[in-house]
């Protein structure tokens, strides 16, 4: 053959290697980034506490049941659940087959593992309490587990539905509490990349998942603090999602065709508590006067243009076993009479603790309130914190909490009633064991709240509930600001991104086209 000839043949030869070579290998995955305010706290999803760490831990662990958006039980890992004629046993069947990410077996005894480790004291999970009513777990077989505790407990099923009730590998678990901090092993779509702490968190696909795959090759967390920086990135083309954008700007957001925004009734209120063990705060009318010198109506109008709703109950109307209250409508002549009679120090500056980056709005929200109070004479000082850092702050212990008044907010994962309230106001839960961060205490609300979550019959519960927030709203242990509208923007190019009523932000099958 000329050499002409060899050339062109060699060079037909190579051609049809590397387009053959190019059409079996699998399609270049995409790469899903997401701007959120604020870092993960660990990557142990049984001690974080905050929505943004389970935004990214979600993808990576899987919980027994899930909740759909409307509030339905979802089955995920669990694929049957029966309660036994004593109302106190629950037998729960589980999904064959699944592993989790370093090949351990998912079945009866992992589940045992899990949830008896949650159970733990030496863990310190954080959500503990969620399953403190289960006195027995056992494995029947392989795939059955079952749970018993000494009353009918009614949320159960919500309960185990909680991000902080997930799977772990129990070989990872058998390595101890710092290595699973570190080493995130669940059954989930995706694992972990690459942790940089205060900078980002980057997952990849997961191999071997037992559901269908992802259809991401990889999703980032970055974090930028800043709303209107999280803005600018989307509006770049540098973040495909951002959470949380400034409320005055979603119109503007919407309208480009380049952008999108998603508007999800949130399950989450905003409220600044007091510690009622440190004088002032331990009078009711001081804590009432606080309460009538906010406009809550003008912050929602002003800084969350209409992005949110004045609240009227300790929580959200979607939540199961809402019951309206009568608001503490703006009235700043009362809340000065009210301190007035108390004999309240006008002299002295009161100091407001808030984060940054974490709420819509916080940092304004915190000195539109500081505003209002200095108009009927009370000083106050702001002190702003680093969000991870301010959540280790605010749940000291009594002894050593230094807190007189702080913001906060409290999203019911579960949409029900019984974790919106028992962990915000039961007296078990002073900090460290749960959420009651201002160590409130009354004998009544503990008892109402006692029998919502022992009882079954849903009546009973709404009514048991019910008691509860009348005296909490009477009681006045918060300032109640407002529940958030959640306003995700998105590139017009990201589709089957689901933003969850509970604040999870889940890409487990999101892509971009």
């Amino acid at each position: 053959m000329h050499g002409k000839g060899r050339l062109l043949v060699l060079s037909l030869a190579l051609a049809a290697l590397v387009l053959g070579a190019a059409f079996a290998q699998p399609a270049l995955g995409q790469t899903l980034t997401i701007v959120q305010g604020t870092d993960i706290e660990s990557l142990d999803p049984h001690v974080v506490t905050s929505s943004p760490s389970y935004a990214v831990l979600e993808h990576i662990f899987e919980t027994l049941f899930e909740l759909s958006p409307e509030g339905e039980i979802i089955y995920k890992l669990a694929t049957g659940f029966e309660v036994g004629p004593d109302g106190r046993t629950y037998i729960i069947k589980l999904r064959e087959g699944v592993t989790f990410a370093d090949g351990t077996p998912f079945n009866a005894q992992a589940v045992k593992i899990n949830l008896e480790r949650i159970q733990d004291p030496a863990t310190r999970a954080a959500y503990a309490n969620l399953i403190s009513p289960i006195v027995e777990i056992n494995v029947l077989d392989e795939y059955t587990v079952e749970l018993k505790s000494d009353e009918p407990f009614g949320p159960i099923q919500v309960h185990l539905a909680h991000p902080g009730m997930s799977m772990i590998s129990p070989a990872a678990i058998a390595r101890g509490n710092e290595y699973v901090a570190g080493n995130p092993v669940g059954t989930g779509p995706f694992e972990l990349l690459e942790w940089r702490q205060g900078e980002q968190v980057t997952l990849r696909k997961r191999d071997g998942y037992w559901a269908e795959p992802a259809k991401l090759d990889q999703i980032v967390f970055r974090v930028i603090v800043d709303d209107g920086a999280r803005l600018l990135e989307l509006e770049a083309g540098t973040a495909d999602v951002a959470i949380r954008i400034p409320p005055t700007e979603w119109q503007r957001i919407d309208a480009d065709p380049n952008m999108k925004v998603d508007r999800t009734t949130g399950l989450r209120t905003i409220y600044i508590y007091f510690n009622v063990t440190k004088p002032p705060f331990d009078d009711v009318r001081v804590r009432r006067a606080f309460n009538y010198a906010v406009n809550n109506d003008a912050i929602v109008t002003a800084l969350l243009a209409g992005a949110g709703r004045p609240s009227d109950a300790p929580m959200a109307p979607a939540v199961f076993g809402y019951s309206r209250q009568t608001p503490y409508t703006y009235n700043p002549s009362l809340a000065r009479q009210l301190l007035e009679e108390a004999g309240f120090d006008f002299s002295r500056t009161y100091v407001i603790y808030h984060p940054t980056g974490r709420y819509n709005q916080d940092a304004l929200i915190a000195a539109a309130v500081q505003q209002s109070l200095r108009a009927i004479g009370v000083q106050v000082e702001l002190r702003t914190m680093e969000w991870t850092t301010y959540l280790d702050f605010v749940r000291r212990p009594q002894e050593q909490n230094e807190v007189e008044i702080a913001m906060l907010g409290w999203g019911v994962a579960t949409m029900d009633a019984d974790y919106a309230l028992v962990e915000m106001f039961h007296s078990k839960q002073h900090p460290p064991a749960g959420f009651n961060l201002g160590f409130y205490s009354n004998p009544a609300v503990d008892a109402a709240l006692d029998r919502g979550r022992f009882n079954a019959d849903p009546q009973v519960r709404i009514d048991a509930y019910a008691e509860a927030q009348r005296l909490i709203w009477e009681d006045a242990p918060w300032i109640f600001l407002h529940s958030e509208l959640q306003l995700t923007g998105l590139r017009e190019n990201v589709h089957g991104f689901i933003v969850h009523p509970t604040e999870r932000y889940k890409a487990h099958n999101a892509e971009k086209h």
